[in-house]
């Protein structure tokens, strides 16, 4: 009988292949991004200490303020802008993007170009 993984299972090994390959210092933290089916949350985070920076998610009232839904793109493009505003103020320019192990189209790539155009460098 053949067994399916399920996409979740996929999902994280995707994201240890990644995560194999790079970490967040503290001269340039790693952006990780998580989307859930109602959600997204973003973290900065330095590796070497296992410290989060800065975070920020559709959960808070600033980010869900003048959104009609919490999953979409422009709920994404609009925590990229705030995540980029959180990072830019506690001094952080450049950070390393962790997609996560999620494919980098739609909401994702949202939340990517919007903190670019915010000012954050990746």
């Amino acid at each position: 009988m053949i067994k399916k993984q399920s996409r979740s299972e996929v999902r994280v090994k995707k994201h240890m292949k990644v995560r194999n390959r790079f970490s967040g210092t503290a001269e340039r933290p790693r952006l990780a991004v998580f989307r859930s089916n109602n959600h997204m949350y973003a973290q900065v985070i330095d590796d070497t200490v296992g410290n989060t920076l800065v975070s920020a998610s559709t959960l808070q009232k600033d980010v869900k303020e003048g959104l009609e839904k919490t999953n979409n793109v422009e709920a994404a493009a609009k925590l990229g802008e705030v995540i980029a505003k959180k990072a830019l103020d506690k001094g952080i320019t450049t950070v390393v993007f962790d997609r996560g192990g999620f494919i980098y189209q739609g909401k994702v790539k949202a939340l990517a170009e919007a903190a670019r155009e915010a000012g954050l460098e990746f």
